[in-house]
């Protein structure tokens, strides 16, 4: 994972879309306590500094040093580098060991983990009763740009990891093995949106932090040539026009299944 976005983090941090403040109040409303909550992938920590607003401390993880080069400075929010190669122990102990977490949550990453160690440490570091684990994405069917955005994204089909498949499919078909709350099942993830203000410049720049056009171009091929992004212009209505955009989002939360 930590490959497909070191070479574009500095766009990445620029320009995505910011999670919706409530999501984050009604995830601290189902959590028994709030002393401690780890935002896991958090890529510039957007959803880490908002988890922060609920929890006493918040530890953010990820696997790619470019991508936490980025991260928004908060007080109480503790970044920490963790690489693919950090034993399942060490990483226990980084979040302050079994049973210590009240809150984990994934913003746009989780389909990109290898999903059976990651539930693992989930369950070994949530607490038990009361801890909650929430996971959420995007995909790029954004109102009213629907068309424009389906005919580029399939030009793209070839270049992105086949782990991208479970946004896409809007994580319908992500395992997540955890008790509904309310919030989503295996299988039903709850539907979300989001809205955001954007200029032509910052679409532009969110789409060239996708993964697959960083690897199209390693491959010698630009998907977002002159000439589209011309027609991508023409289409969003000119080059200075700000426009609100919807993003169509889905979340899955849980808690962990007590054993009989």
């Amino acid at each position: 994972m930590a490959g497909l976005f070191e070479k574009q983090a500095a766009t990445y941090a620029e320009a995505r879309p910011q999670y919706p403040k409530e999501w984050f109040a009604k995830l601290a409303s189902l959590t028994a306590r709030h002393e401690l909550a780890w935002d896991a992938g958090t890529g510039n920590g957007q959803a880490a500094v908002s988890v922060a607003e609920h929890y006493e401390q918040v530890i953010a993880t990820d696997v790619s040093e470019a991508q936490l080069k980025h991260a928004i400075p908060h007080p109480k929010v503790r970044y920490v580098h963790t690489p693919l190669s950090t034993p399942e122990p060490d990483l226990v102990s980084i979040l302050g060991g079994e049973g210590s977490v009240d809150l984990v949550t994934v913003a746009q990453a989780v389909h990109w983990f290898d999903l059976p160690s990651f539930y693992s440490i989930v369950h070994r570091v949530l607490r038990k009763p009361g801890g909650v684990i929430a996971v959420w994405g995007y995909n790029y069917s954004m109102s009213p740009l629907e068309d424009v955005m389906k005919r580029l994204f399939e030009t793209t089909k070839a270049y992105w990891d086949p782990r991208a498949w479970y946004a896409f499919n809007r994580y319908r078909t992500l395992p997540f093995p955890f008790k509904s709350i309310g919030l989503g099942s295996e299988g039903a993830p709850m539907e979300l949106e989001m809205e955001q203000d954007l200029s032509f410049d910052a679409f532009l720049g969110m789409l060239k932090s996708w993964s697959a056009v960083t690897t199209a171009k390693e491959r010698g091929v630009d998907l977002l040539s002159e000439g589209v992004v011309k027609e991508l212009e023409t289409a969003w209505g000119g080059p200075s026009l700000v426009r609100r955009v919807t993003y169509k989002a889905f979340m899955l939360a849980g808690t962990p299944k007590m054993e009989v």
